[in-house]
């Protein structure tokens, strides 16, 4: 099988960086692979980010071309993935892939230099200044010991004071006293967030459960929960939850989880983990995913059909949303609903999906932001008509 590489829906500036990058990676492995044109090559990268991206993987994917996904985004429905920023090593590594997929063993005669390339959409910061050298000291003089490294800016990340959760609700362990200790307890600490999971440091009544059930979509929403849990439920797997980072660690796909989101769960369900266990745990579960995919999910499986929805409302997306390899149909209704509002029932006629598909889609977007309800704009009333004859032209007078 040729090893003939394309590139293609990228901008000129991204282009050019990525054949920088893969002139140094193919020459470190041999120059085993050839960059072609996108109707010649086995293989494209196409980039996922762009406008036009996602079009281009659905014709390349029809053509029966092995894509390869440059992107932001830490999953993608391509074969491959590139993720952005891109240098030579991590062009080097896909190459590799490419070639251990297809049966092709490649011995490297040597791995690039792992330096940045620089197009417009590459962001490098200009490495730090190296220590200057030391200046000559006399004969019998001790020179006077190197001051210690300084940590570089760029590991000083700003902490932002809008996105941090309330010190008044966070999800605290438990707080072991020693037995031999006596304290006066102390008032309830108030809480000011009522919707906010609370666990106080000191033993007291629990607050009153709202006055209706919450389920795990509730559980998922900003503040409600923070720190480090363990969800369990009895119809799914075990979830590990970081509330605080907006992150989950559990299965790779979405449908196992359909359990976890039926029935009221009660805020027992949560349970602290220590850093320790939290480190451990997560080694066997993979890479985080990010908490709105669980809300996503959530509202693919809430929407039964469109029972909730109006059917005479129009929806759009308002930016391409990361489509599920679980839900490969999804693609094509969101190909038309980016092209502009429609109703359910239009762009089920467009897909050529069922409407309670397309319904069930538009209400998982709808809950992660991606989609919305377009507001029509009233009519216009008619202007009358104008008087016509010799009897109404003189009467306009």
């Amino acid at each position: 099988m040729p090893l003939t590489l394309g590139l293609t829906g990228m901008d000129p500036a991204t282009e050019t960086a990525l054949k920088a990058a893969f002139e140094q990676a193919n020459s470190a492995l041999g120059n085993r692979f050839t960059l072609t044109g996108e109707g010649d090559a086995r293989y494209v990268i196409v980039d996922m980010d762009s406008m036009y991206g996602p079009m281009s993987w659905l014709r390349l994917h029809g053509a029966d071309k092995v894509v390869v996904g440059l992107t932001n985004a830490p999953r993608t429905q391509t074969d491959f993935r590139l993720a952005r920023p891109f240098d030579a090593s991590a062009v080097t590594a896909l190459l590799r892939d490419i070639a251990d997929k297809a049966g092709i063993v490649i011995a490297a005669s040597a791995e690039p230099a792992s330096q940045p390339v620089s197009p417009a959409d590459v962001q490098k910061a200009p490495a730090p200044a190296g220590p200057e050298p030391p200046a000559a000291v006399p004969s019998g003089l001790t020179p006077a010991p190197a001051p210690q490294d300084e940590l570089p800016d760029e590991h000083l990340q700003p902490i932002d004071q809008e996105s941090r959760p309330p010190l008044e609700t966070p999800l605290l362990a438990p707080v072991h006293k020693s037995a031999d200790v006596t304290t006066e307890r102390p008032p309830a600490i108030p809480v000011t967030t009522p919707d906010a999971v609370m666990v106080e440091t000191v033993a007291a009544p629990e607050p009153p459960l709202p006055s209706r059930n919450r389920t795990l979509a509730d559980w998922l929403a900003p503040t409600l929960l923070t720190g480090r849990v363990r969800y369990r439920h009895p119809n799914c797997p075990e979830l590990l939850i970081d509330g605080t980072a907006r992150e989950y660690y559990g299965p790779a796909t979405l449908k196992p989880l359909q359990g976890c989101f039926e029935g009221a769960v009660e805020r027992d369900a949560f349970v602290p983990v220590d850093d320790a266990t939290w480190k451990t745990d997560t080694a066997k579960l993979g890479a985080a995913q990010r908490l709105s995919r669980l809300q996503w999910y959530s509202g693919l499986v809430a929407g039964k059909g469109g029972a909730a929805l109006d059917a005479d409302k129009h929806y759009r997306l308002g930016k391409w949303p990361q489509t599920e390899r679980e839900f490969p149909k999804h693609f094509r209704i969101a190909t038309v609903m980016m092209k502009g509002p429609a109703t359910i029932g239009e762009i089920a006629a467009t897909s050529g999906l069922p409407p309670a598909e397309v319904a069930d889609f538009i209400n998982a977007n709808l809950t992660t932001g991606y989609a919305e309800i377009v507001q029509e704009a009233p009519a216009e009333p008619a202007e009358p008509a104008k008087p016509t004859g010799i009897l109404g032209r003189l009467r306009g007078r």
